[in-house]
């Protein structure tokens, strides 16, 4: 589940760079984008507290 929460990050990385250009499909990438990075932070942290 891990790996997979990193490639959604990555492919909305690469959406959001070429969708910069189109305008509202650019700030649809971003917000999913910021989403994802989210749900991974806070997996780290709910990770580290495990530890």
């Amino acid at each position: 589940m891990g790996n997979l929460l990193y490639l959604i990050a990555v492919v909305l990385v690469i959406l959001w760079a070429l969708g910069v250009y189109v305008g509202t499909f650019g700030n649809l990438i971003h917000l999913l984008l910021v989403i994802a990075i989210i749900a991974i932070l806070l997996r780290i942290i709910n990770g580290t507290r495990k530890l």
